[in-house]
């Protein structure tokens, strides 16, 4: 009898990535323990897209379906959980959940995305995926031609400038403080009418995640349809910094081109890793981790 707390391969976080690294290993016969806590990042998004066959659908829809059709594979399984240690074993690693449970494999998964630092803006949390976001490419279709502000400065701003203005004429940089734009910067901003107010914001005000106005600290108060938003973020999981993965400059956990870590036997995919945060780079990155884990467990048996 298989013993249910040792396995070839844990899998941490069982969203996008996760599920879609599973289902790579479920279909090689590999043994494998998913840990997810439940709380995927964009669980407050209305609506995904970019994602050929499922666009427009709901985030959770499309988990829930992944997660069903992955289970059908036999020698996957499922835990609900917080993992929050791990420590390197003589046969590979061991993974502890918040409730004590300890779990073994020989490689390990980390598909445990990252968390977005809000700012202490009222209402901004409340809109964050809805009508405050992240991504053109995610989100600007919907809010095309719309009136549209972007929360940044320097050159994250003038980044996302050009791709939105592209979806949208009526633009507006919210770089909350003194511009960091040289003469050049600020020439080509003035030449494609895109507005900068320095004022820093104090209230983004909404009806259910909807923007409807931005208030700033000296009481004017702007309409917007949309608010892209530059903010920080901070890995998931403190687990990969435990076992001595090492990060980017940017604060991802760093990864080559096959998802491996610089410890070995340690893999990542989905958002922890790349600066492409979309369901279908996830889904890529988690089948090609899954895929390169089996090569791993083949290539010391084979």
């Amino acid at each position: 009898m298989k013993d249910d707390r040792s396995y070839e391969v844990i899998i941490v976080g069982g969203s996008y990535s996760g599920l879609s690294a599973a289902m790579a290993l479920g279909r090689s016969l590999r043994n494998v323990l998913i840990i997810d806590s439940g709380l995927p990042c964009n669980r407050q998004t209305p609506h995904s897209h970019n994602f050929i066959t499922h666009d427009g659908e709901k985030p959770l829809s499309i988990a829930k379906k992944a997660r069903e059709e992955v289970l059908n594979y036999p020698s996957v399984k499922f835990q609900k959980g917080l993992a929050v240690s791990g420590t390197k074993t003589a046969t590979g690693y061991e993974i502890t959940t918040e409730n004590g449970d300890v779990f073994q494999a020989k490689k390990l998964i980390f598909a445990t995305g990252v968390e977005d630092i809000m700012p202490s803006i009222q209402g901004f949390s409340a809109c964050w995926g809805i009508s405050v976001i992240h991504c053109p490419y995610c989100h600007g279709y919907e809010f095309r031609k719309g009136k549209t502000a972007i929360m940044a400065n320097g050159e994250r701003a003038l980044h996302l400038a050009g791709l939105v203005h592209n979806l949208s004429s009526d633009l507006t940089l919210l770089t909350l403080g003194k511009v960091s734009f040289d003469v050049k910067q600020k020439a080509k901003l003035k030449l494609h009418g895109i507005s900068i107010i320095e004022e820093e914001i104090s209230k983004i005000q909404h009806k259910n995640g909807w923007v409807q106005q931005v208030q700033l600290k000296d009481g004017r108060e702007l309409a917007f349809d949309a608010v892209y938003a530059a903010i920080p973020f901070r890995q998931h999981s403190l687990i990969p910094a435990m076992l001595g993965c090492e990060l980017t400059d940017q604060g991802h956990i760093k990864a080559d081109n096959f998802q491996k870590t610089t410890v070995a036997g340690v893999f990542a995919c989905g958002d922890n890793s790349s600066m492409m945060r979309s369901v279908a780079n996830a889904v890529a990155t988690g089948n090609l981790a899954g895929a390169m884990v089996n090569k791993e467990l083949v290539d010391e048996v084979f």
